[in-house]
């Protein structure tokens, strides 16, 4: 059994957020690319995104703090602290719309 404090590794990951020049990012607690399920705490500065890509399976994205919007074609969805996102089967991508921490859960 492991377990992580959600709320203290958004706050470390939005502290690398604010120190790195691309503005972003991340830390994955549990899986891996080689697993079916990972799940990665993301932190962006505000301005910042995750540019447009395919999803690798079923996806949902927590905000843990700030606010973000999802971007899928013409379509988007603003998401605040507590608010969970069904990632679409699309290309998409992620804008932070001011410094945000969200919880990223793909299962492939």
């Amino acid at each position: 059994m492991d377990k992580k404090s959600l709320t203290a590794v958004a706050r470390q990951q939005l502290k690398l957020a604010a120190a790195a020049s691309s503005g972003r990012s991340s830390q994955t607690l549990v899986g891996g690319h080689s697993r079916a399920l990972r799940q990665t705490v993301v932190a962006l500065r505000a301005g910042e995104g995750l540019a447009e890509h395919d999803n690798a399976g079923d996806a949902t994205l927590l905000v843990l703090s700030g606010t973000l919007s999802l971007v899928v074609g013409e379509n988007s969805w603003k998401g605040s602290a507590g608010d969970l996102l069904v990632i679409p089967q699309a290309r998409h991508s992620v804008e932070a719309l001011e410094d945000v921490a969200f919880l990223l859960t793909v299962a492939k």
